[in-house]
């Protein structure tokens, strides 16, 4: 198996060489990589889980570090083990060019050799799952080395001044928008906002918390059950709120003796002296047993 390409890193070609030599950054990286330890200068070890088509398997591997030029350039060769799985082989020449104070290009050659059952399930297989090993390894390298955005930067661009007007008055837009939704919004907020109702809402605050029932509220409602109810977002029963259709009140109604008689006559009933419950459970039983076994 052979594979080549190129990445370009947007970092320092020193940074992306260090990161490179970084055990944590390189098993950061490598997908399923569960441990890289460095055993020696040039040398590291390595656990990684791979899936392959329908096979899986953990490979422990070692690693060695060859021509080092840097921050030039390196090759890499190692060896891998997965047990029944099979056996992997090979290395990469490895190179950085500087394209600029914080981009790098990341050139890769790549030739590895696969054996026992690994090699059985052929080699469009192996490449495919080893570009994409390959891509995500790149991915998870970049964008460790990817600076994160200014955003305190930008946040001190704006004005203090510039949070929503609505935050500062209850939620409600007070000024012209261009939305179309915001006319209503508007019209709600100077409503919510006028003295009036500030007034009416003290009133029924007050008078609920000396016990007493406050128009509109649920205290209403609860000082008289029998009473029509006010009407709520659940659409309760009573006099709507603009004097118009009555609506149905949330209280229980009676239960209606008529109409549950049946199932009450149905369940008093008692085959070889056994309740249906006992009869519908066997029924049931007998179904499991039947999916089961036939």
């Amino acid at each position: 198996m052979e594979m080549t390409g190129e990445r370009r890193i947007p970092a320092p070609r020193q940074q992306v060489w260090e990161a490179l030599n970084d055990p944590e950054a390189l098993r950061a990286s490598i997908p399923g990589c569960e441990s890289v330890e460095r055993t020696a200068e040039d040398q590291f070890q390595a656990r990684v889980a791979v899936k392959l088509g329908p096979m899986s398997a953990k490979f422990g591997g070692k690693v060695k570090l060859e021509n080092i030029n840097p921050p030039e350039s390196y090759t890499i060769t190692g060896e891998g083990n997965g047990g029944a799985m099979g056996f992997a082989k090979g290395g990469a020449d490895v190179a950085l060019e500087e394209l600029g104070p914080s981009e790098t290009l990341l050139k890769y050659q790549v030739k590895a050799q696969v054996g026992g059952k690994m090699a059985q399930l052929g080699g469009r297989l192996i490449d495919s799952t080893a570009k994409q090993m390959s891509d995500q390894f790149f991915d998870r390298f970049a964008a460790r080395l990817t600076p994160a955005p200014a955003e305190a930067s930008v946040m001190e661009a704006q004005p203090e001044a510039a949070v929503a007007p609505g935050a500062a008055r209850g939620g409600f837009v007070t000024e012209d928008r261009s939305a179309p939704e915001d006319a209503a919004n508007i019209q709600a907020g100077a409503a919510m906002q006028s003295p009036a109702n500030r007034a009416a809402t003290d009133a029924r605050v007050a008078a609920a918390a000396h016990g007493g029932s406050a128009a509109g509220t649920d205290t209403e409602y609860l000082q008289d059950l029998d009473a029509p109810g006010p009407l709520t977002q659940h659409g309760a029963e009573g006099p709507s709120a603009g004097g118009g259709k009555p609506v149905h009140r949330p209280n229980p109604r009676a239960v209606d003796e008529n109409a549950i008689r049946p199932l009450r006559l149905m369940m008093q009933i008692e085959p070889f002296g056994l309740p249906l419950q006992f009869w519908a459970g066997c029924l049931v039983m007998v179904f499991i047993l039947a999916l089961m076994f036939l």
